[in-house]
């Protein structure tokens, strides 16, 4: 079993240095490459901004309490833009999608077949009882029975997913 590893390794360190000009000896790009700009982290004023932005009763969210919270989720989805899916879904700009329409994620018939947008108010009652929620999904997690604690999660996951409130 550890040959086999070490032979995967070998030809993929082959396979990478193939695939670069310079044979796999520079491990730098190019100088003229443009670098990719991250976009800034918001601060601290402007989390508290979007808090009270958001509408009632999630513009009095704890987002110390629902970073806290997501990390009961941290093991099978991310939040970052263009951040990987996992065992489930990566959840930035959940608000707003078609249940069961993130492209390039293979999800559970019961979820492609649910027929609504997520909110905030879909998203509570399916983090309180995921599988009561939508019989035949395949999320295993039991969920969150804390009204208090959804709200601050479902803050917390508004500011730090890209959701916009609705202009009205």
């Amino acid at each position: 079993m550890r040959s086999l590893k070490l032979a995967a390794v070998a030809a993929l360190c082959v396979t990478v240095s193939a695939c670069s000009k310079d044979g796999g000896s520079s491990s730098q790009a190019p100088a003229d490459a443009p670098t990719p700009a991250a976009a800034p982290a918001p601060t601290d004023a402007e989390k508290t901004a979007a808090l009270a932005a958001l509408p009632a009763p999630y513009n009095t969210g704890d987002l110390s309490n629902g970073q806290s919270k997501f990390a009961l989720c941290r093991s099978c989805h991310t939040i970052t833009e263009g951040g990987p899916d996992l065992t489930g879904p990566n959840l930035y700009g959940v608000f707003g999608r078609k249940a069961g329409g993130k492209e390039g994620y293979s999800y559970s018939d019961a979820v492609t077949a649910a027929g609504f947008v997520w909110d905030a108010g879909q998203l509570d009652k399916w983090l309180a009882d995921p599988r009561g929620f939508m019989p035949g999904t395949k999320m295993t997690f039991a969920g969150i029975k804390g009204e208090k604690d959804r709200i601050d999660l479902i803050a917390y996951l508004m500011v730090e997913t890209g959701y916009k409130p609705q202009a009205k």
